[in-house]
């Protein structure tokens, strides 16, 4: 039996140039399905002078969109405005799946709701875990749950993940898949030439924000190096919380033991991690994070907050989870060096070895090629059935989104009729 294929469009907000967790996995994901032999496309919004169409490695094709940036690489929610220009793309290049990416994207739940206008069939994967306290959690949550309401299917990177966005997304169980991160381990590998140093060097990879534990890390770094003074540290990334790191540099003159690189392109990360030997992550929050899993790919002892859904990357025996507390990182790195010292560590070549038999972009790909064969099977959703849906996740913010899906309805049949399907210039596939 011949096996079907796809044509995909991935959107997000967040694709290279930009650099990042989201980024990667829609990068290698694309790669792994193309090779399988689907048609794959990403749209995305236009990075500085990065606009129009784009080709990368094996002919991924990149649509850079003019849309407005507002904030952290987000783009502002208009919902209309990318109508024709979204649906021109769908039909050129004969779309037939919707792939959504991050909750923070506004972009990708817009083209995931064209899309069912369209009557296309969607997925979204939710990389990111949210509170359900806080007034921004609140907004984005519910944003989440009508978008999603719609969706034929949903994928998260970790169980912790899959059980967070069926809370506050109030999402069905049995639409949720859990497929996690990988990691390309051909590039992420050990140097195994490395000499034994008497120095001990904490890499920190990481964007330097506030839910990255950046306020904990400025609290242990003076401290190790106070205690231990063959330790220095090599910090990654870049963000508002910088500032933070450079005044404690300054405050406690550690210019020479606290280097920050800066951001740091994903094909030189590896080049970071083999100059270091632990690793440290302070995130406050974590569906998956695919750094710990890069460093411990290079051999790297790896400390981390015990948070989200970082207890499901690693092995107990790679891994020294601790307490989202000073102290706690404190007692982790400690007890890291005290193994290291002892030799109670897994060799790097035996780590790497072990993390590439358990994570593989090939076994993602399969994984969500079923998810794209399982919703393909599903019937197509008719205006009637998703303005059902909308109302019933409540009265007013249901009665508010069946307003909008029924002003989209409505510009679809003009466009239908301004610009129809047969007037597009389809595109040519180069497989």
């Amino acid at each position: 039996m011949q096996k079907t294929k796809h044509r995909i469009c991935m959107v997000s907000d967040f694709f290279y140039p930009n650099t990042g967790g989201v980024e990667s996995h829609i990068y290698q994901l694309s790669l792994c399905l193309l090779k399988k032999e689907h048609k794959v496309i990403i749209i995305t919004h236009a990075y500085g002078n990065r606009k129009g169409i784009r080709y990368l490695t094996n002919g991924l094709k990149v649509y850079y969109i003019p849309v407005w940036v507002v904030y952290n690489q987000c783009t502002l929610p208009t919902l209309f405005t990318t109508f024709p220009l979204v649906r021109d793309i769908l039909l050129r290049e004969k779309i037939s799946i919707v792939h959504g990416h991050s909750a923070f994207s506004a972009l990708a739940h817009e083209a995931m709701l064209h899309a069912k206008t369209m009557g296309l069939k969607t997925v979204f994967t939710d990389h990111s875990l949210f509170g359900f306290a806080d007034a921004s959690a609140i907004i984005t949550n519910k944003l989440l749950q009508m978008s999603l309401s719609i969706s034929n299917h949903v994928i998260c990177v970790s169980h912790t993940g899959k059980e967070n966005t069926a809370l506050r997304a109030n999402v069905r169980p049995d639409v949720i898949s859990v497929i996690p991160n990988a990691v390309d381990t051909v590039i992420f590998r050990p140097d195994l030439n490395k000499l034994v140093q008497s120095t001990i060097t904490v890499v920190v990879i990481s964007r330097l924000v506030y839910r990255k534990g950046i306020d904990l890390l400025a609290g242990v770094i003076p401290v190790i190096c106070s205690r231990y003074s063959n330790v220095n540290f090599l910090i990654g990334g870049d963000g508002p919380k910088r500032i933070v790191l450079e005044e404690v540099r300054e405050r406690y003159q550690l210019q020479e033991r606290v280097i920050l690189l800066g951001s740091v392109k994903h094909e030189n990360v590896r080049d970071v991690l083999i100059k270091g030997d632990i690793f440290l992550n302070a995130s406050l929050t974590e569906a998956f994070c695919m750094a710990i899993l890069e460093a411990a790919c290079c051999g790297l002892q790896v400390v981390s907050t015990s948070v989200g859904g970082v207890p499901e990357v690693l092995p107990p025996n790679l891994v020294w989870l601790t307490e989202p507390t000073i102290e706690g990182l404190i007692t982790g790195l400690e007890q890291a060096m005290h193994d290291r010292t002892c030799n109670k560590v897994v060799p790097p070549d035996t780590a790497h070895k072990m993390l590439s038999k358990m994570y593989q972009w090939n076994d993602v790909a399969r994984r969500v090629e079923k998810v794209y064969s399982l919703i393909m099977e599903e019937p197509v959703d008719s205006l009637s059935c998703r303005l059902k849906k909308f109302w019933m996740q409540g009265y007013i913010s249901g009665g508010f989104f069946m307003l909008l899906q029924t002003i989209e309805h409505l510009l679809f049949l003009f466009f239908s009729w301004k610009v129809p399907e047969n007037v597009i210039d389809k595109a040519v596939d180069f497989s």
